[in-house]
C-alpha cells in the first residue's frame, strides 16, 4: 500500500532536481559562481567593459539587445556548424563582422572614432535651428522642409524621426564598410586558403553586404527628398522609419497583394511594439535623471527605492529592444526570401 506514495516521492524528488538542474544550465556563472549576462564568454566581457565606460542609460540598453541578438545568432550558428552546414564559412565571417561592428558600433574597438556616436532619440520634441545630420546633403534637405511651411509641428517630428534614422544608417554603413576594410587584411591568409568558387563565394557575401546597404541608403534619401518637396503623403501606412523602410522594401520585393495585406498587418503590430520601446526608452532615460537627482540628496532609502525602480524599467526596456530587434531581424528575412522565392518563379 506505500508502494504508489514511494512513486509519487521519487517523482516529486526526481522532478525537484530536473527543475534545479535546468535552473543552474540555463543560468550560465562565471568560475566564482557569479551569474554571468551573457552564455558566450566574450560577449560577457563586452557588456563588463560597456558598464565601466558609463554609456548613458538608452544606449547601455541598446548595446545588451545588440549582444542579445548576437549570442542568439551564434548560438544557431554553432548548432549549424556541428551539422556541417556552414562549409565555406560564410555564417562564421558574417557573425565576426556583426561583432566587430558592434564594438565600433559602441567605441570599443580601440579606435578613436570622430564621427558623432551619441544620437539622442529622446529629443525630438526639441527642434532647434541649429539641428544637424551631419552630412550636408541631409542639413539642406531639413532646412529646406523646416522653411517650406508645408509641414505641421506633428509632421516635422514625424520628418526629423526619418532624418535621424536615415543619419543613424549611414553612419552604421561606414563603420561596416571601416570594419571589412580593416578585418580583410587581418584574415586574408584564411580568404586565400579558399580555392576557386569558394573563395569568391565569401568575397561576394562581404561586399554584397555593402550593395545592399548603400541601395538602402540610396533609396531612403530619395524618400527624403520627395517628402521634402511633396509633404507626406495622406495615405502614409505607418510613422516609425524603421516600419516604413521593411514596408518600402515589401513593395519593392515583387509580392502578391495577399502576401503586402498579411505583412502589412504584421507591420502594423511591429510599429506598435517600436513605440513601446520608445516609450520605454524615455521612461528609463527620466528615470535615471531622478536617480542622479536623489543620489544627490542622500537619502539612503529613497536612492534605494529610485534604484530599484531604474533596475527594473531598464530590465524592461532591454527586454523589449531585444524582442524589438528579433522581431525585425525575422521581418527582413521574410522579405527577403519571399521576394528571391518570387523572383526565382
Amino acid at each position: 500500500m506505500k508502494l504508489p506514495c514511494l512513486v509519487v516521492a521519487l517523482c516529486f524528488g526526481v522532478g525537484v532536481m530536473a527543475g534545479k538542474y535546468s535552473r543552474d544550465v540555463n543560468e550560465p556563472k562565471s568560475s566564482d559562481g557569479q551569474k554571468l549576462e551573457f552564455r558566450i564568454a566574450k560577449l560577457d566581457q563586452v557588456w563588463n567593459k560597456a558598464n565601466r565606460m558609463q554609456l548613458s542609460p538608452v544606449r547601455q540598453s541598446e548595446l545588451h539587445s545588440d549582444l542579445k541578438i548576437q549570442e542568439k545568432d551564434e548560438l544557431q550558428w554553432k548548432k549549424l556548424k556541428v551539422e556541417g552546414l556552414d562549409e565555406n564559412g560564410e555564417k562564421e565571417a558574417q557573425l565576426r563582422r556583426n561583432f566587430n561592428v558592434i564594438l565600433a558600433k559602441y567605441g570599443m574597438d580601440g579606435k578613436r572614432d570622430t564621427r558623432s556616436l551619441e544620437s539622442n532619440h529622446l529629443k525630438d520634441h526639441d527642434i532647434k535651428e541649429g539641428d544637424t545630420f551631419e552630412d550636408p546633403r541631409l542639413d539642406k534637405l531639413w532646412n529646406k522642409a523646416k522653411s517650406s511651411g508645408k509641414f505641421s509641428s506633428e509632421e516635422m517630428l514625424s520628418l526629423k524621426r526619418e532624418f535621424q534614422h536615415h543619419k543613424d544608417k549611414t553612419h552604421e554603413y561606414n563603420i561596416l564598410m571601416d570594419t571589412i576594410s580593416r578585418t580583410e587584411e587581418i584574415h586574408k591568409n584564411e580568404i586565400s586558403a579558399l580555392e576557386g568558387d569558394t573563395k569568391e563565394h565569401v568575397l561576394h557575401q562581404k561586399h554584397s553586404d555593402l550593395k545592399q546597404k548603400m541601395s538602402d541608403l540610396n533609396q531612403g534619401f530619395e524618400r527624403l527628398r520627395k517628402i521634402s518637396r511633396e509633404g507626406f503623403s495622406t495615405d502614409s501606412e505607418f510613422r516609425e522609419p524603421r516600419v516604413i523602410e521593411l514596408w518600402e522594401a515589401a513593395k519593392r520585393a515583387n509580392l502578391s497583394d495577399n502576401e503586402l495585406d498579411s505583412l502589412k498587418e504584421e507591420l502594423r503590430h511591429f510599429e506598435t511594439k517600436v513605440e513601446k520601446h520608445s516609450h520605454y526608452q524615455e521612461q528609463l532615460e527620466l528615470s535615471h535623471q531622478k536617480l542622479q537627482h536623489v543620489e544627490s540628496l542622500g537619502d539612503k532609502e529613497h536612492i534605494k527605492r529610485n534604484q530599484e525602480k531604474y533596475n527594473t524599467i531598464a530590465e524592461k526596456t532591454r527586454e523589449m529592444g531585444y524582442k524589438m530587434k528579433k522581431h525585425m531581424q525575422d521581418l527582413s528575412s521574410k522579405i527577403s526570401r519571399e521576394g528571391l522565392e518570387h523572383n526565382e518563379l
